[in-house]
């Protein structure tokens, strides 16, 4: 099963991207690829248990996708299960994502996402894609 590994530098503490990751007003400002919205939840990553959200697409079209946040480690890691559903509210296959962070000497955190036991390369690819295009608006809103 193919995995993805994505690294970014960001230009806050790690104690104020954890905030970001986990607190579900922040949460909002930037879930999904640039463009979507948050549309339901519960979207919350603050303790472990079952979470959900619906992404909606600039032209309206929804995607909705759940799973359990398997652990919590302040200002240094979130982890939790990942599957779309489909049409029929039906889960698809699951996978897993931790999200580590490490504090940089400048005062900035390297940010590491790794979503492991995608279902194809296919499935790799465009989550490889809509990660970075969700971690631009996560950087923008630690940097602002």
């Amino acid at each position: 099963m193919p995995d993805l590994e994505i690294t970014r530098q960001l230009p806050a503490p790690p104690a104020r991207v954890f905030e970001a990751l986990t607190q579900p007003a922040e949460l909002l400002k930037w879930w999904g690829p640039e463009g979507f919205t948050v549309s339901e939840g519960p979207l919350d990553l603050r303790t472990t248990g079952p979470w959900s959200s619906v992404m909606v697409s600039p032209d309206g079209q929804p995607y909705k996708v759940s799973g359990h946040v398997t652990h919590v480690t302040a200002d240094t890691s979130v982890g939790f299960t990942w599957a779309w559903h489909d049409e029929a509210d039906q889960r698809g296959p699951e996978s897993h994502v931790v999200i580590a962070l490490a504090p940089t000497p400048d005062g900035g955190t390297t940010l590491t996402l790794s979503h492991r036991d995608l279902p194809n390369e296919e499935a790799a690819a465009r989550h490889m894609g809509g990660w970075q295009s969700t971690l631009n608006k996560l950087e923008a809103l630690v940097a602002g």
